[in-house]
């Protein structure tokens, strides 16, 4: 496979030109980052994205992480990352989309590092605006997050409740402004699948939580809102501008009624690992009563069966609450009273945890057995 130069000194200096020599700024080297497991055709669909950028192959690199794949699937992504001059091909024997991330992050050398979603389609100019927008802020931000368009393989069912368009990491909204002020609209977060960060400070930070992301059909998620506040949280900017854009391709078997309550559930357990992580755990405190309440009041919906669409909007939020309540009440820790052993035991029929422990081997075995 082709091994693209990824030094600084490979990638574009020059300056945004300007009349006034003491306004002369220098372009922030990018380089765009894959992360993907067992999905050649998605990446091949963004690969060309990326090959035909106005910025020329030459301004940029690209890293593909090959996360876990199976042996032919490496191959055939040896072979795709083969075709472009700037692009090379890693692999990561570890699962999940944090830790690729991270490899990635540690493995260029660039000012930034891009990431999109293997089923991601970026714009023509998408390098062209990140470059031009991170240029105009003064310092750099920490995070740069732009607006991303659903490309549907299915219409979106008419039962899909509008206000959860987000879940499908889908960002509609044109405008610019720092993420948690009322400069952009409450509730706006970074996504990975069009997510820029600066790549030296988030090393310094740790990367990405990959106690995190993505493993399978486990839909444990927020591992980038997560990087945005805490890079944020430590003095740099957390940007959001609409000109920088991608298409996401939205897949069909998300179009179910199924995936939308596991993907809610796993949510409300994300909400309690993120505001732990963070340093935030009072805030998990707070809310659980609310948490609890909303469980208990949506409970009988929980006897419809899982495909129907009938009191979809009573069933989503009883499965986000029981995501939260279940993460906030089971925890992480290893040790626990009598008490809390009992509560677990509780919490857990069968034997089964509601919530896995967050064990990066037991959650990578568990998301490769096949579907009941």
């Amino acid at each position: 496979m082709h091994t693209a130069a990824s030094t600084q000194d490979d990638m574009p200096q020059a300056p945004v030109r300007s009349s006034d020599p003491a306004t002369l700024v220098q372009v922030p080297s990018v380089t765009a980052c894959i992360v993907t497991h067992n999905r050649p055709h998605y990446v091949r669909s963004c690969l060309e994205s990326l090959r035909q950028q106005t910025v020329g192959l030459d301004a940029f690199d690209i890293i593909v992480v090959d996360s876990c794949s199976s042996a032919d699937v490496n191959v055939e992504l040896g072979v795709l990352v083969a075709t472009m001059p700037n692009a090379k091909l890693l692999r990561i024997d570890r699962p999940g989309a944090s830790a690729a991330r991270n490899y990635g992050a540690a493995t260029s050398t660039a000012d930034f590092i891009a990431y999109i979603d293997d089923d991601g389609l970026a714009m023509p100019d998408w390098i062209e605006q990140i470059q031009r927008v991170l240029a105009e802020q003064r310092p750099w931000p920490g995070v740069l997050g732009g607006r991303v368009l659903p490309v549907w393989e299915a219409p979106l069912p008419g039962w899909w409740p509008q206000d959860l368009r987000g879940v499908l990491s889908i960002i509609e909204w044109e405008g610019r402004g720092e993420f948690r002020t009322t400069a952009v609209p409450a509730g706006l977060e970074p996504y990975g699948v069009n997510m820029v960060v600066q790549r030296q400070p988030l090393l310094e930070m740790g990367g990405f939580a990959e106690r995190l992301g993505r493993f399978g059909r486990l839909l444990l998620s927020d591992e980038d809102v997560q990087v945005g506040w805490r890079l944020q949280d430590r003095g740099f900017s957390a940007w959001y501008d609409s000109r920088v854009l991608v298409r996401h391709q939205i897949q069909a078997v998300r179009m179910c009624p199924e995936w939308l309550l596991d993907r809610l559930y796993w949510q409300g357990a994300s909400a309690v690992a993120t505001r732990r992580i963070l340093g935030a755990p009072q805030t998990v405190w707070k809310e659980l009563p609310r948490r609890l309440i909303v469980e208990v009041l949506t409970l009988p919906a929980s006897l419809l069966p899982k495909q129907s669409t009938v009191l979809l909007g009573l069933r989503w939020r009883l499965a986000y609450a029981r995501g939260f309540t279940r993460m906030a009440l089971m925890g992480e820790q290893r040790k626990r009273t009598l008490p809390q052993r009992i509560w677990r035991a509780l919490l857990q029929p069968g034997g089964q945890p509601v919530i896995p422990t967050l064990d990066i081997g037991a959650r990578a075995r568990e998301a490769a057995e096949p579907p009941q």
